[in-house]
């Protein structure tokens, strides 16, 4: 019989130890533990969404905003947002969309005393709950709102169409906007929609190209979701400031559809140092989808057709709810798809330039599965962890990389 010497046995007995060490620490960890350490990143982490539209969904619902409906924000079975889903999610820094609907574009003051109606509200949200809520016109202020436990309530203006002079946006710096889509479903004064083939400008206009500037100078982000491709390039060769888009997917995935960003236009918002901010509406994620909805819808206005009913009957909602539930999987993407489009951001432009603009309020009922309202991001971070994200990458992702962007324009406009 062969003898192993005694340090030969202790070599060997020391491999295979640090072998099951190095199997331990490769294998990959529980489900379970993974999403508990997705939730808890999810309230150690800042998360900025670079887009809800809960400002529309009250003006919908009241304009005048009583306080009855200025109360709906802390808990409802409406919408998408409410305090309570959102403090469960861990969503801390929301940007209220200040919509102007393409309409306004045709009134004398652009859709301006509608504006300000809807920063209105926003601020008296805070105002009423401000144990809850707070304004916040900067990540400084985030932080400490976070810190506090408050949710904050920065502003974007979705559709530039009120600026109508420059010197109306130091006007909106003022009421605390902090980032202007440049335009919306129609061209504007300022650029061409992405929407409409009007091309009436041939991508940004001469005052389109002042109004970048000035907004460089008094520190407004600009945001080019929604704007044509030409318009995108145009910005980009003009501003002096890195630019976000902050509710725009991969067009890898939707190839009709022009809304989201192309691989080259997405190589070039990181060159520029900007940030893409992915929606979670299905229509945005999967061009499949879009195809599905369409003979779904048609085939569920059959049935209610049958029954002598229309979407709008009361009658009609639990029967849609019952063929939404039943065709789950034609009718919405899922929290995969999302993680998808995040992927391809990331492998082209790199980590630095990607972060999370849901659209949650404003995409209706198209919102993927496992990302139906603003409880639900711990289940993109899981995701995320799952596939190798490190828990600094998913910081960039959550808050750093619209924080770096932010700051910058900041420091642009301080000269």
């Amino acid at each position: 019989m062969q003898i192993i010497p005694p340090g030969m046995k202790i070599q060997l007995t020391n491999f295979f130890i640090a072998l099951a060490m190095g199997v331990l620490a490769q294998s990959p960890a529980s489900d379970e533990a993974l999403r508990q350490r997705a939730d808890e990143l999810a309230h150690l982490f800042i998360i900025v969404d670079g887009h809800v539209d809960l400002p529309s969904r009250l003006s919908v619902k009241n304009f005048r905003l009583t306080k009855e409906f200025i109360a709906m924000p802390i808990e409802t079975d409406e919408g998408d947002f409410d305090y309570v889903r959102a403090k469960k999610g861990g969503l801390s820094a929301p940007f209220m969309s200040i919509y102007i609907p393409s309409g306004h574009q045709q009134r004398a003051d652009g859709g301006t005393s509608f504006a300000d109606t809807l920063i209105n509200m926003v601020g008296d949200i805070s105002k009423m709950h401000p144990d809850k809520f707070a304004p916040a016109y900067s990540p400084a202020d985030i932080e400490r709102n976070f810190a506090e436990g408050k949710i904050s309530l920065p502003m974007g203006m979705e559709n530039g169409a009120p600026i109508t002079k420059v010197a109306d946006l130091a006007y909106f710096h003022n009421q605390g906007i902090r980032y202007i889509t440049l335009t919306h479903a129609t061209d504007n004064l300022i650029c061409d929609s992405s929407y409409d083939t009007t091309r009436t400008h041939n991508g940004l206009s001469p005052f389109g190209r002042d109004v970048v500037l000035e907004m460089n100078r008094v520190g407004i982000m600009v945001d080019i979701s929604h704007v044509s491709d030409a318009a995108f390039y145009q910005t980009i060769g003009v501003t002096k400031a890195p630019v976000i888009a902050s509710h725009s997917s991969c067009r890898s995935y939707t190839p009709d559809f022009q809304r989201n960003m192309s691989d080259d236009m997405i190589r070039t918002l990181g060159k520029n140092g900007g940030v893409i901010m992915i929606n979670f509406g299905s229509t945005f994620l999967d061009h499949r989808i879009v195809k599905s909805r369409e003979a779904m819808r048609t085939k569920l206005l059959a049935i209610l057709e049958a029954k002598g009913l229309n979407e709008e009957d009361e009658a009609a909602k639990p029967l849609i709810k019952q063929f939404s539930e039943e065709n789950r999987d034609s009718l919405y993407s899922d929290v995969e798809m999302v993680a998808n489009h995040i992927d391809h951001a990331v492998k082209l432009a790199g980590i630095d330039h990607v972060g999370l603009g849901s659209d949650y309020d404003g995409v209706g009922d198209s919102l993927p599965t496992g990302l139906k309202d603003v409880a639900a991001f711990p289940n993109l971070l899981y995701v995320l962890l799952k596939r190798g994200y490190s828990e600094e990458d998913i910081s960039k992702i959550c808050y750093k990389n619209i924080f770096r962007v932010w700051r910058e324009v900041e420091r642009v406009a301080k000269g």
